[in-house]
């Protein structure tokens, strides 16, 4: 190659030897296809075409942003690619569109993508002022400003609790409802000078910035995120061919906890206790690559420090039915 993948357009992809390592074996057959289902700026998709020649890449990501930049980035691999611009969970009818209703491999980067993030105006970031939007498709209706503004103390207390895990979750939503009720919220710097004012000054001294759960929260729930990945991910396996593989990678407790979930029902024996012969269709049709979740090393983190939440895990189809 005459450029290294991991470092074009500025974009460092995630555990990319790892994932490489783990998805290599699936791919070594004759033309292997794999599914991409959070594009992203492709960079894990260039260096997955770089290093099999023979692979097609179904690419799926709902953020026109990254469609844009992943074909541009993709451009030398265009008669090997299919982009389709949609919601991971929509996986089954893009792999049925595109031909290509069986994979050998498929990967899940989970989370927000760079350019959403470094893009002051999508209102991703606590670091910069700008309006309260977080929809990764921007046609939709749904932003965060209106779910700051419109949804109840209740509905607020529980997102934030469960999307965020944050233990400040009641005393935030509250602050929050005073606030809108004297004039609407609608800048990310206002709310999150506002979560900084309901969390006790003695946490604020710890842990980072205290906005950053909250914002965690509203954009999975902007954007619809943790049932995105519980429909997608099972879908993804279920095209899986004998000896295809699965990576994740998830980048806070809940993704990784649902992958978890997902690839543990798939990888155990159901069968009813006690039987002398364990009963073949109550066989698990996958097997763990992992053990646990794997982290990104120092020096990875070091380069990327985006890299530092993420948590990686695999598995492998070892049987159909």
């Amino acid at each position: 190659m005459s450029h290294d993948p991991a470092q074009s357009g500025g974009h460092v992809p995630v555990m990319l030897g790892r994932v490489l390592e783990l998805l290599a074996p699936a791919l070594a057959g004759p033309d292997p296809v794999a599914v991409d289902a959070n594009l992203g700026l492709g960079g894990h998709a260039e260096a997955l075409l770089a290093a099999h020649p023979s692979l097609h890449l179904v690419g799926i990501d709902r953020d026109p942003t990254a469609i844009e930049r992943s074909t541009e980035r993709l451009a030398p691999y265009a008669d090997r690619v299919t982009i389709v611009r949609a919601v991971s969970d929509e996986l089954p009818e893009v792999l049925e569109r595109a031909g290509r209703p069986v994979v050998h491999a498929a990967l899940f980067d989970l989370g927000v993508s760079s350019p959403q993030l470094d893009e002051a105006g999508r209102g991703f970031a606590y670091s910069y002022d700008a309006p309260l939007d977080m929809r990764m498709d921007r046609e939709q209706e749904l932003t965060a400003e209106h779910v700051v503004n419109t949804y109840s103390v209740a509905e607020l207390t529980r997102i934030l609790r469960d999307y965020g895990e944050e233990r400040f979750a009641a005393r935030i939503a509250s602050l929050i409802a005073r606030e809108r009720a004297k004039d609407p919220i609608g800048t990310t710097k206002r709310l999150a000078d506002l979560v900084r004012a309901a969390i006790p000054a003695a946490t604020r001294r710890t842990g980072g910035n205290p906005a950053k759960r909250t914002f965690q929260a509203l954009r999975i729930e902007v954007n619809q995120e943790l049932g995105a990945l519980e429909r997608a991910l099972p879908a993804a396996l279920d095209a899986l061919a004998v000896g295809g593989r699965v990576v994740v990678l998830a980048y806070h407790s809940l993704e990784d906890r649902l992958t978890k979930q997902v690839l543990a029902a798939r990888t155990t024996d159901t069968s009813p206790r006690g039987l002398p012969v364990p009963l073949e269709a109550h066989q698990p049709r996958f097997r763990l690559l992992t053990r646990g979740a794997e982290l990104p090393d120092d020096d990875e983190v070091a380069r990327n420090p985006r890299a530092a939440s993420a948590r990686l895990r695999a598995a492998e189809r070892i049987r159909q039915g």
